[in-house]
C-alpha cells in the first residue's frame, strides 16, 4: 500500500475539507439535483446534467481524501531529531552559489504543496536533491533551467 506523508497540519486541512464536502457541498448538490428534477425532462436539463457533474467530481475527492487519510503517514518534525539534516516537514533555506539568491522552503507532502507560499512536495526535484544533505552542505540539483548548485544555509524544525 502506498503512504501518503503528510503533516500535522496538512492532515488537518484534509480532515476539514472532507468535512466541508460531507456536510456542505454532498446536501447542496443534492437539493439542486432534486430541484432540476422538478423541472421536468430530465433528457434536455441542463441544470440537471450541471448538478449530477458536480455529485461526481464531489464524490471522487470525496473518495480520493479518505484514501489519503487512511493510508497517510503523519509525520511531525517535532519528534524527530534535531541534527541539522533536510528531512521532511523541516523548513530549508538554500542559496544558489551561483547569483547568491536565497530562498526558504518547507519540505511537505504532496496535497500540501503550493509553491507561491513557499512549500514544496517532497518528490519535487528540489526536495529530492536536499534530503539528507546537512547544513553547510553543497549539493547539484537538476531543475528545469539545468543543473543549479545549492548551499543549505539552515535547516530549521518549525
Amino acid at each position: 500500500m502506498q503512504r501518503y506523508p503528510m503533516t500535522p497540519e496538512g492532515k488537518s486541512a484534509l480532515e476539514k475539507e472532507l468535512q466541508h464536502l460531507k456536510t456542505s457541498e454532498r446536501p447542496r448538490i443534492i437539493q439542486a439535483i432534486a430541484e432540476a428534477r422538478e423541472h421536468g425532462d430530465l433528457k434536455e436539463n441542463a441544470e440537471y446534467h450541471a448538478a449530477r457533474e458536480q455529485q461526481g467530481f464531489c464524490e471522487g475527492r470525496i473518495q480520493d481524501i479518505e484514501a489519503k487519510l487512511g493510508a497517510s503517514q503523519v509525520i511531525d518534525v517535532n519528534d524527530l531529531e534535531k541534527n541539522g539534516r533536510v528531512v521532511f516537514g523541516v523548513t530549508v533555506t538554500i542559496e544558489n552559489l551561483d547569483t547568491e539568491e536565497q530562498k526558504t522552503y518547507k519540505i511537505v507532502g504532496d496535497d500540501e504543496a503550493d509553491f507561491k507560499i513557499n512549500k514544496i512536495s517532497v518528490n519535487s526535484p528540489i526536495a529530492r536533491g536536499l534530503l539528507s544533505k546537512s547544513e553547510g552542505e553543497d549539493t547539484r540539483i537538476t531543475t528545469p533551467q539545468g543543473e543549479v548548485e545549492y548551499e543549505i544555509v539552515s535547516v530549521q524544525y518549525l
